[in-house]
């Protein structure tokens, strides 16, 4: 007696059920953390007519930004622990570490309109005193001329 033996011929679907389940969980996963990684210090940055920054600058270098906000807090982003308060000893090493690391890498200060115009000072020394030849300041663009207050 002969046996008969069926071929199974292989089956050319692919089930692509598991795959969208798995596309639609990381999609779920990076809408809930993408505006979680955007957010960065609040500071109210003061109105001034000045000459916008050339985003092609900063293509290579990415720039030192030292925030201060308007309790007077430092920011720095840059370091271990990026936009995380800092005393102005940590501050000042982590400066100098990027400047050593990068030199010429555009120095900006961002500091909120409601802070102490001392302690604006105290960072600019801060970060002269950590190398930085030249200092930017970051400010918002007037929308129109209008008299000091």
């Amino acid at each position: 007696m002969a046996l008969l033996i069926r071929r199974r011929r292989p089956m050319s679907e692919i089930n692509v059920v598991p795959y969208i389940d798995v596309m639609l969980v990381l999609l779920i996963i990076f809408m809930v953390t993408a505006p979680l990684l955007t957010q960065g210090i609040q500071v109210d940055l003061p109105n001034a007519a000045s000459t916008t920054l050339d985003p092609n600058e900063f293509k290579n270098k990415p720039p030192i930004v030292l925030s201060i906000d308007r309790d007077g807090n430092l920011f720095l982003n840059q370091g271990r622990h990026p936009e995380v308060a800092l005393s102005d000893v940590i501050a000042r090493n982590d400066v100098k570490a990027a400047l050593k690391r990068v030199p010429g890498v555009p120095v900006l200060l961002k500091g909120d309109r409601g802070v102490p115009y001392g302690r604006v000072v105290e960072a600019m020394v801060l970060l002269q005193e950590a190398g930085a030849e030249r200092i930017g300041f970051l400010t918002e663009p007037v929308a129109t001329v209008r008299p000091l207050r």
